[in-house]
């Protein structure tokens, strides 16, 4: 059997956020065990602790959706590292698939902030904002006024502004059109195609409201989404919405699916050119048990 816990992540609430599984233990684990096992929690993300290879680093970790593993992703990060922090403030180094990440933790080990591992960079072909309505059953009025990007960091996503609340509220992922605004976004040279469609407006009480959808990948709608809030540094500075030095953002997610969440993006310009991102927010726990091994 292998012990687990079930924590909610980009809140300070129960049974809001974002919900990750935790399993420690998992060095003996082969890719399907781990696999298995994500599917039978079924949450957007669990997260499977190992022994680092480097001694130095907190831990080695993996990270599967129900459909696939994923190199990096925030939400996993930030929950992991609050777990191993125990309530202690300090630094935690996990080793991702999409290299290292460092996450410091803050308020009485309440707040976590990781680094992003990488900076995003454009991804494949954006699809326009004709394309992007008939995915998610929109006008393409309501698409904008930002100009719909691709962009990758580990995972890779398509972004879109929408005009308003209204907007975002109404957005649902709707076939054929997604199937084929996913096809004209193709892949890169490396064969990393996006997760899914990650879509913004402006909010009421945050610098942007956002929701993420990925049903291609076991994610039909994501509470909060840590990876995307990152990448969302590149397609902001695209669009001109960021300027030379440091900007700090507030993001709420998951509001249309009653799990809330906040998120702090904090973005470092140079010269117009991105160089460090961080994600910030905090979690609780919600569950804990012990699994079997497939």
């Amino acid at each position: 059997m292998l012990s687990y816990q079930v924590t909610d992540v980009f809140t300070d609430r129960p049974f809001s956020g974002n919900p990750l599984a935790i399993v420690e233990g998992a060095d003996g684990l082969s890719d399907a065990q781990m696999q298995t096992i994500a599917r039978q929690f079924n949450l957007s993300e669990t997260i499977f602790i190992q022994a680092p290879d480097d001694p130095a680093h907190s831990a080695k970790v993996r990270i599967f959706t129900p459909g696939a593993e994923i190199p990096f992703a925030g939400h996993p990060t930030i929950g992991c590292a609050l777990h191993l922090a125990g309530g202690q403030d300090g630094t935690i180094t996990l080793e991702e698939r999409a290299g290292l990440v460092h996450v410091a933790i803050s308020q009485s080990g309440t707040l976590a902030e990781f680094t992003a591992p990488r900076i995003p960079a454009p991804i494949g072909t954006a699809p326009d904002a004709a394309t992007i309505a008939a995915a998610i059953g929109l006008s393409p009025a309501q698409i904008g006024p930002h100009a719909p990007g691709a962009f990758e960091g580990g995972p890779a996503f398509l972004y879109a502004q929408l005009t308003d609340p209204a907007a975002l509220a109404a957005a649902a992922p709707a076939q054929p059109g997604w199937g084929t605004m996913i096809a004209t976004a193709g892949i890169d040279d490396t064969g990393r195609s996006p997760v899914g469609l990650y879509l913004y407006t402006p909010g009421a009480g945050c610098d942007w409201q956002a929701r993420m959808f990925a049903p291609d990948d076991g994610v039909p709608e994501d509470p909060a989404t840590g990876s995307a809030t990152a990448l969302l540094a590149g397609q902001l500075l695209a669009n001109g919405a960021l300027s030379d030095g440091t900007t700090t953002l507030s993001l709420r997610q998951g509001v249309e699916m009653g799990r809330p969440s906040a998120l702090r993006l904090s973005v470092d310009v140079a010269d117009g050119a991105l160089t460090a991102i961080r994600v910030a927010g905090s979690a609780v726990p919600v569950a804990s048990g012990q699994i079997r091994i497939p």
